[in-house]
Order: structure tokens, then C-alpha cells, then sequence
């Protein structure tokens, strides 16, 4: 029996999903602990590209079963779409999809509370993507959400209305402009609460428990990155939900101890996307490639990431939260064709240079202290052994490893499956 996880250490899009897709073969349960609609997994293989939103990564894998957890805020119509999205590839979904019961949903006025929210914010806004997500937790921690195991309640429509009155009261008071038709909303969301009752409902911490016992292997999986989470993370800018190690415990009723392997991943640059301080972002010609190059833009919003060099000060820093035991270095190829590479080992902070991760990042108070290293001209996505990667890039990762004192077992030189290394 093992129980893994894998998360990632940047502020998200490093590359989960596909790491997960070419770890599942390995595990008998792949679960989600964390997130909403807003995190989006891309795998790529047999030349298709797939966008998760909901559902685990194991999707596609025929032996996994594939956990929705108590952690996680569910849109039912957005999941529905995803579904739908899933049909073509005769995936059996029923026997290979079981969702907690004290999983949360998003409502329709989530989504418009979101937008009122934001809207209210001005130039002081947050960079939420407007799926509803921040109110959906905001109501849970509130003790006024709604949750999956409430739709088999016959008063499940009473609670709904409730809430729904509630929120609308919430949106007239921000006193912004928001066209919305709540009626029309509301008959999409009823009609995917009708396609969600067709999948198996489970009380998911007693389901991990036997499981566990049952010696099944259990990858974890979350959904954005450390850099985002609600407690760790760049406040305010950052998600509602613990992106770290310890939401797997709590967004899957997994004990700590059971915990194994902590896979961390990263890119070999950074990547961000919305508001937020970002010491080592590049506005000129080389963050505009890295952008072009490694096709940044958000796999669910469309969102441009902004992009900067590897910054180590934050990476030691998820590593250090997490507990993380391995590495794992995505878009390495991304890097392919730079004369120079920086790598921020530092931060000056208020004059002093200081090698910790400190409460404020804001540029005001940060200035990034960079080593450079030689790049390399290869082309890295049709490598299959790390002998064959340039000695440049080997310098580059056997730099990482010994700063952040934890090895780097699987380099990524491309979005396939098939374009992974292991060291």
C-alpha cells in the first residue's frame, strides 16, 4: 500500500496532468484533493490534446479508479460539459468516476458573486477567473454551503433556493452592473444535477480507508501550485483552498503518515498567471519567447501567463512546505536556443541579501540576485535518455539539485507523454 502525492511548486501550470497521466499506469486510485473548474490538467498523447477541469488525470487510463474528493468545488454544468467533452473517446466513465459526497458545489450565483466581487475591486482586483470558486469556499468555511451528498435530500431545492436568495441579496449590495438571466442559469444547472445523479456518490474517507487496507496504490492530486495556496501562497493573490501536502490529508481524509512519496514539479523557468508579485518576471524580448515558445496560455481561461527565470528562493521554499522527496523539471526544451540562463539563488530584501522566502515579494521590498549559466542550441523533444541531454542543461539541473538538496528524477522536453525523461 502506498499513498503519493503530486503537486506543484511554482503558481500552477507546471505540468501536473501530464506527469500524472505518465505516473498512473503505476496506481490503482488516482484522487483529486483540492480546486475548482478554474485549474485545468493538459495531457497530450497519440497526438490529441486533453483539458481536465474536474476530473483526475487517470481518466484514461482503463485499470484506475479516479477520485473526485471532499476537498474539491464541483460546477455541475461545467462538469457536465467535460463529460460530454470525453464521450468520443469511449471512456467507461460510471465504473471509473466516484465523487465524494461532502464535495462542494458551485451555483450559479457563485459564478455572479465572483464577477460582482471583482468588478467591485476595481484596479484592486485579484485576478480571479470568475468560475465562482472563492464564494463556493467562502460558503463552505462559512457553514452555508451546499454539497454533493445534498442532492439526495428531498429538500435539496428548498436548500438550494435558499442559498440562491441569499447570494442575490450579496450581489444587489456590491452595486455593480452585472447582466445576468438567473432563471435560464438555473434550468442548466437542475438539468446537470440530473446527469451528475448518474454517477456513484461515495463517503470518500471511509472508500481511502478500506482502500488503503486493501493494499491499493493511491496517487494524489491537486491542482494549481504552492506559490497559490491560501495560507503559504503570495496573499491575497492566490487561491482559496491548501494547494500544499497537508490539503491532501484534509481534502481526502488521508492520516499523514500514510503519506509516502511527495513528487514535486516545476518548471524550468516560471510561469504566473492573473495579479500577484513575481521578482524574477521579464518584460522584455526573452520573456515574450519564453511565452511564444512554450505556448503559455492558460489551458482552460486562455489567459496569457507571464513568464520569468527559475526562481530558486520560492522553489526551496515549496519544497520545505510540502515535504517534497523528488523533483520533477518540466519544458526543459522550452529553454532550447538562449544564450543565457539566470537562475535567481537570492533575493535582496530591504538591502539585504537573504536566501529565505520572506512574507512580502513585493517589488518595492525584492530584488532578484541572479547566477547565469550557458545555454544551449539543441533541440531537446527528441531526446529519450538523459545522456543525451546537452552537458549545458546537465550543469543547469545538477545546479538545482544541489541548492535545493532533493534530486530531480524526470525531466520534460515536450507536452507528449512519450517526450519524458527519467534520470
Amino acid at each position: 500500500m502506498t499513498v503519493d502525492l503530486l503537486l506543484g511548486l511554482q503558481w500552477g501550470d507546471e505540468g501536473k496532468g501530464k506527469i500524472v497521466d505518465v505516473l498512473t499506469s503505476n496506481y490503482d486510485i488516482i484522487a483529486r484533493f483540492q480546486g475548482g473548474p478554474n485549474a485545468g490538467h493538459t495531457l497530450e498523447f497519440d497526438g490529441i490534446k486533453h483539458v481536465l477541469r474536474t476530473i483526475p488525470s487517470g481518466i484514461f487510463h482503463k485499470n484506475s479508479v479516479n477520485i473526485i474528493g471532499n476537498g474539491v468545488v464541483i460546477d455541475p454544468v461545467v462538469f457536465q460539459k467535460e463529460i460530454e467533452g470525453l464521450e468520443k473517446f469511449n471512456l467507461d466513465i460510471k465504473s471509473k468516476l466516484i465523487i465524494s459526497r461532502k464535495a462542494h458545489l458551485i451555483l450559479p450565483t457563485h459564478r455572479l458573486l465572483d464577477a460582482a466581487s471583482e468588478a467591485s475591486k476595481g484596479k484592486a482586483k485579484i485576478g480571479s477567473t470568475l468560475k465562482g470558486i472563492g464564494p463556493t469556499y467562502m460558503d463552505k468555511t462559512g457553514r452555508n454551503g451546499l454539497r454533493v451528498g445534498d442532492i439526495e435530500l428531498e429538500d435539496f431545492k428548498d436548500r438550494y433556493r435558499a442559498l440562491a436568495d441569499k447570494h442575490e441579496a450579496m450581489i444587489a449590495f456590491y452595486d455593480v452592473n452585472i447582466q445576468y438571466n438567473l432563471a435560464e442559469l438555473e434550468k442548466e444547472f437542475f438539468e446537470a444535477i440530473e446527469e451528475l445523479k448518474k454517477l456513484d456518490f461515495i463517503d470518500s474517507e471511509e472508500y481511502m480507508h478500506q482502500a488503503q487496507k486493501a493494499g491499493k496504490s493511491i496517487l494524489c492530486e491537486g491542482a494549481q501550485g504552492s506559490l497559490l495556496d491560501v495560507d503559504f501562497g503570495t496573499y491575497p493573490f492566490v487561491t482559496s483552498s491548501n494547494t500544499t501536502a497537508a490539503g491532501a490529508c484534509t481534502g481526502l481524509g488521508i492520516a499523514p503518515n500514510k503519506i509516502k512519496e511527495v513528487y514535486g514539479i516545476f518548471k524550468a523557468y516560471v510561469t504566473r498567471v492573473g495579479s500577484g508579485p513575481f521578482p524574477t518576471e521579464l518584460f522584455d524580448e526573452v520573456g515574450a519567447t519564453m511565452a511564444r515558445v512554450g505556448n503559455e496560455f492558460g489551458s482552460v481561461t486562455g489567459r496569457q501567463r507571464r513568464c520569468g527565470w527559475l526562481d530558486l528562493v520560492a522553489l526551496k521554499y515549496a519544497v520545505q512546505v510540502n515535504g517534497v522527496t523528488q523533483l520533477m523539471m518540466m519544458k526543459g526544451d522550452v529553454l532550447s536556443g538562449f544564450e543565457t540562463l539566470k537562475v535567481c539563488t537570492e533575493y535582496n530584501y530591504k538591502g539585504q541579501n537573504i536566501s529565505h522566502f520572506p512574507y512580502n515579494i513585493e517589488p518595492e521590498n525584492v530584488t532578484p540576485v541572479y547566477k547565469e549559466f550557458k545555454g544551449w542550441k539543441q533541440d531537446l523533444t527528441g531526446l529519450t535518455t538523459y545522456d543525451q541531454l546537452p552537458v549545458e542543461l546537465k550543469e543547469y539541473i545538477e545546479f538545482i539539485e544541489k541548492e535545493i538538496e532533493v534530486p530531480i528524477k524526470i525531466v520534460s522536453v515536450g507536452p507528449d507523454r512519450k517526450q519524458t525523461i527519467t534520470k
